[in-house]
């Protein structure tokens, strides 16, 4: 497996998007190319050479690579014909227990040939487009604030992040032994403002401020006091002697193409930071 990451997020305050869909996730474990017959023989004789092998796991093994049950001498008359395919696991999924259920032993698969339809995690473009999502990164999503950091109850708080940072993203990922890739792309398409209390008004009324000709809510500019902001938030109770998370999250649409001419739309990927806002009361001046 190689990446291609020239085109993803970079910098010390990007981070991973996370799947918007609860019930998905970028593949734990795959199998792909992993040994030629030579290769694949000397790693298993040295493990029958060993101690650890029971006599039994031995004999089966054995019968399956070597006697015929259903491969004969590791393949080695096909060296030049195809691949041993075997497991690997996504990097930093060790621990997840879905990886493990790439648990069947090295299979054979001829050049261009398709692998066994029961080995669902065998790599094809998609799953490339998948591993690929999981090494997306995008911009950290600290939004300008107007007024900066500290506002007034009552008084409401233009939002809006700048566009320079939040660019369509890309990975490639390939097999170069497949001659097989495909490139997952993440590009930036709604802001989502969480106030950090129920004692606040967003605007728009969802928090879901739209990115619109390019533009990611409008930065504050003199003689717009008086206007509702397209993206923002109105704080109604001060915070006291303390402050408000904030939360800003950046939601990304994900796509992929592929050299196969395979492609589409992958879950929607999102990435946010908290900061903190001070909220005072309006004084009243006393005449």
């Amino acid at each position: 497996m190689v990446y291609d990451r020239s085109k993803n997020g970079s910098g010390t305050s990007t981070g991973a998007v996370t799947s918007t869909s609860t019930s998905w996730t970028p593949p734990a474990c795959y199998y792909a190319p992993k040994y030629t017959p030579k290769e694949l023989e000397a790693q298993m004789r040295q493990v029958w050479a060993s101690s650890a092998p029971s006599h039994d796991w031995a004999l089966k093994t054995q019968n399956y690579f070597v006697s015929g049950d259903p491969y004969n001498d590791f393949n080695k008359d096909k060296a030049d014909e195809g691949y041993w395919w075997d497991s690997y696991v996504t990097e930093g999924r060790e621990a997840d227990p879905a990886s493990n259920e790439c648990d069947e032993m090295p299979f054979w698969v001829d050049k261009g040939d398709t692998p066994p339809a029961d080995r669902p995690q065998a790599i094809t473009a998609e799953t490339l487009a998948q591993l690929a999502y999981g090494e997306i990164r995008v911009p950290s999503t600290k939004v300008d604030l107007a007024p900066a950091n500290m506002t007034k109850v009552n008084l409401p708080t233009w939002a809006w992040l700048d566009t320079a940072d939040f660019k369509p993203v890309s990975v490639t990922a390939s097999v170069p032994l497949l001659g097989l890739s495909a490139t997952t792309t993440a590009e930036p398409i709604s802001l989502k403002i969480s106030p950090g209390t129920d004692d606040a008004v967003t605007y728009p009324a969802s928090g879901e401020c739209e990115i619109r000709n390019g533009k990611i809510g409008e930065p504050y500019a003199k003689g717009k006091a008086g206007e509702t902001p397209p993206c923002g938030v109105k704080y109604l109770r001060s915070s006291g002697d303390g402050s408000y998370k904030l939360q800003a999250t950046v939601t990304w649409k994900i796509s992929w193409t592929s050299t196969t001419g395979q492609g589409g739309d992958l879950p929607d990927g999102a990435f946010g930071a908290d900061q903190d806002v001070v909220v005072q009361e309006i004084q009243a001046v006393n005449r």
